[in-house]
Order: C-alpha cells, then structure tokens, then sequence
C-alpha cells in the first residue's frame, strides 16, 4: 500500500496497483486504458483495484500518450486598447466564461490568451485548438495557428476565409437596433463603425445600407479607428454632428463608441434620449453603467461560447464539419439612452 511523507499522502501509481492486482504493469495500464488483449476478468480485477487504492491516471502521461494536450485556446486579435480596456473586457470575458465551462464538461481546459500584439508569437502555447474571437480579413493570428496545423473556429466569421465559425447575429443586429430608434421617433440615424475589416463592423455596414435603402432615409456612416475606444467615439460624433446637426440618432457598433457619443452630445448641448437616441450592439458592463444607461442588444454570448467549443471539438475528433452555427435570435434590451418613457 502507498505509505506517506511527512502529512501529504504518496500518490499510487500504476506500480501499486500492479502490486496489488498481481500482474505487470503493462496490463495494469492496458486495462485502465481499454487497449491491449487483457483478459474481462484481469481487466474487471484491475479496475476495482484501482478504485480500492485511489488510482488516479497521469493527465500528462495520457496527453503524451494521445499527442494532444486536451487544451484549446481562446485568442484576440483586435487591438489591447480595445480588446484589454472596458470597451471589450465585458464581451471577451462574457465569452471565456460560457467557453471555459463547457471545454471543461467535455474534458478540456481552456486557456484565455491576452490580445496578441502584432508581431507576437504564439509558439509557446501548448494547445490542440483555438477560437479566435472577431479576426480581421488578413489576421496574423488564424494565419499563424493554421499554419501549425491547429484545428481554428472564429467567434463571428472572418471575411474572405472559409475557416468554421459561429455566427454573432452580424445585419440582423443591426437591423433590429435600427427599426427600434425608428419606432422611438428617429429619422436621421447615423451609424458608427471602425475603421478595421472585421465582420461586426462590415455586417453593420451591410445591414444599414439595406435598410436605410428599404426606409427611403439619409445615409450617414461615420468611421472611427478602433483603438481609440470612447476617445474615438466622442471626436467621431463630434465630427458627425458638424457635418449633420440633423441627426437625431446614432447607432454605434462597438459600445466604448457609444459611450463617447454621449459624451460628445452632452458637450455640445444635445440631450439624451431628449434630442438625439443612442444604442449599441454588445449589452455589457459600459452599456448598463453608462449615464444614461444604453439600450443594447443580449447576443446569447454563452449559447455562442458553447457552440464554438463543439465546432472546436468536432473537428479535434475528426468529425464532419458542421454548417456555420446560426446566431440565436437577438433580444432587443431596451433602456433610457434610446427610449423616452423607459426609466432603467
């Protein structure tokens, strides 16, 4: 029987549970691991033994054995001022939460990687897999891990690529932020994106020019640099509102955006929701904390994080590829940056 050292127990090995069961290693781990020619009996034999003792088997041992190191990563490419500040914490930790938990339920662990600086490599990380969360169309980051030979799904698919990926709602998003600001009285909605390639923001696009086309109403796009989060926001609505005071809403994409455009509206004098209505895409911390509070849409990031992980998974076990996951329905959160008679 294993003995101690000092107070912390010895950990039984396979050595003891050969000992014990009175066979050879070999069939000790051939047994525990359902290979081999052992006979029901040895193996039955073996399996109580081991549960007598409170064998537990080396993780690294089997890793090693499998080649896998039964970890999957969860990457950003977008730019640390965004993705590492508030305009992005709550969406990237919403998602490494759902994610995280359901690699686990299916024996995986799950490694949450900071946004990855250009020119940063990713050679250290011991992964077998990665979602990559919103890539850009030409992303240093799916490029480098395909080239590995890593199994990559995107959260949000990537523009000009085929990689598997899990929708995030894209025009619909859009759409439905736009027919509220509409219902609440809005004529003259202008629409905030960045500046980079990333699908959110060309899905945003797209969604905008067909409804704005459907509704017969003014085109009005304004593009801000997607690192400069609410700084960019505040100096784009600024520029907006000098080149069309008329505006009486504006629809931004990302929500640190959003929350400079209220900044820039208070500063010059517009109320909001009294003058002009904002909403924003992501229902995170800064849509809920900003005064006033904005309404946002629910994106069932978990759903989406879950999703992934099995897109992930399924290609690992070398199963068929699924059709890209479609986004549940999005939920409209309506609250008083956009909705006159709603206090919240």
């Amino acid at each position: 029987m294993p003995g101690t050292r000092g107070s912390r127990p010895r950990a039984v090995t396979i050595a003891d549970v050969a000992q014990e069961s009175g066979v050879s290693r070999t069939t000790v781990s051939h047994a525990l691991n359902g290979i081999g020619r052992v006979d029901a009996a040895t193996r039955e034999r073996v399996q109580r033994v081991a549960q007598q003792l409170g064998y537990r088997p080396s993780l690294r041992a089997q890793r090693l054995r499998r080649g896998q190191s039964r970890t999957i990563g969860l990457i950003s490419s977008m730019p640390p001022a965004v993705a590492a500040g508030p305009a992005r914490l709550g969406f990237y930790m919403e998602v490494a939460a759902a994610a995280a938990e359901t690699a686990l339920l299916r024996g995986f662990a799950l490694v949450l990687t900071p946004p990855v600086p250009a020119g940063v490599s990713l050679d250290l990380l011991d992964i077998d897999g990665a979602i990559v969360v919103e890539p850009e169309r030409d992303d240093a980051v799916t490029a480098e891990l395909r080239a590995r030979g890593l199994a990559v799904v995107t959260l949000g698919p990537q523009p000009g690529s085929a990689l598997p990926h899990v929708d995030l709602g894209g025009e619909a998003v859009t759409e439905l932020l736009l027919d509220h600001l509409r219902e609440q009285g809005a004529r003259r909605i202008a629409l905030m994106i960045g500046d980079s390639n990333r699908f959110s923001h060309l899905a945003a696009r797209a969604g905008y020019d067909r409804w704005t086309a459907e509704h017969d109403a003014e085109s009005i796009v304004v593009a801000v640099a997607e690192e400069g989060g609410a700084a960019a926001g505040q100096e784009g609505c600024e520029r907006l509102l000098a080149e069309h005071p008329e505006v009486d809403a504006v629809c931004a994409v990302v929500d640190a955006f959003a929350v400079g455009c209220v900044r820039a509206l208070r500063a010059a004098g517009r109320q909001v929701p009294g003058d002009v209505l904002v909403a924003t895409r992501y229902d995170g911390l800064l849509a809920r904390t900003c005064d006033p509070p904005l309404t946002a849409v629910d994106l069932h990031l978990s759903q989406v994080a879950a999703s992934a992980v099995d897109q992930l998974l399924a290609q690992l076990d070398h199963r068929p590829a699924a059709d890209p996951a479609p986004a549940p329905p999005p939920v409209l959160i309506a609250r008083r940056s956009s909705s006159r008679g709603v206090d919240a």
